[in-house]
């Protein structure tokens, strides 16, 4: 896939505030600090353009980055963070639900999981939450850069039992440090759209 051009068009927090124009839109989920601005910024090859933070937490709005002039990429606050009050952590989970139920246009997950450890409890709640809606979902390991390739098939292994991967889902082992699972997500992408 050749990417040719990338707008952030829209940070919403409400439904009356998403993009209009019926593009296919693919979601990332994951927990705070699990790599999702380095994961954009790798599938649209571009260093800094959705950023990265030194603490997690920051993205709070739901961000539509309009790709190609075709899809959206939609980067969703990360989950899981502890800072973050009760009353942020409720008003999040409603607009992340009210996002969930109202997409039609919603085509894909990618719910991205730190593939140096166990799936969290957030991690498996999450991905039981998207399988309640019936939504298909990529897992995207990140970070596998830094899992020796010997370890590879026992955290695969760990990932996938912990969270009893539904038919149709599937698993792509990514790093934004050697690429790995690029190409993997670019061609899901084109299979869709």
């Amino acid at each position: 896939m050749k990417i040719n051009s990338v707008d952030l068009k829209i940070s919403a927090v409400r439904r009356s505030q998403y993009p209009t124009d019926n593009k296919p839109e693919f979601l990332l989920v994951g927990r705070s600090n699990v790599g999702k601005s380095s994961f954009i910024n790798t599938l649209i090859n571009r260093k800094n353009y959705a950023r990265t933070s030194a603490s997690p937490g920051k993205t709070q709005t739901i961000n539509f980055y309009l790709v190609n002039d075709s899809f959206y990429l939609v980067d969703a606050p990360g989950y899981g963070y502890a800072n973050l009050s009760k009353e942020k952590r409720k008003k999040f989970g409603l607009m992340m639900e009210d996002y969930l139920i109202s997409r039609d246009n919603l085509k894909q997950v990618f719910m991205l999981i730190d593939f140096r450890h166990k799936p969290s409890e957030d991690d498996i709640m999450m991905y039981n939450f998207l399988k309640y809606y019936k939504l298909p979902v990529t897992i995207v390991a990140t970070k596998s850069d830094k899992v020796g390739i010997t370890k590879h098939q026992m955290q695969r292994n760990i990932i996938l039992t912990d969270l009893e991967l539904g038919v149709g889902d599937d698993f792509v082992v990514f790093s934004n440090v050697t690429k790995a699972g690029k190409s993997e997500i670019h061609e899901k992408i084109e299979r869709i759209i």
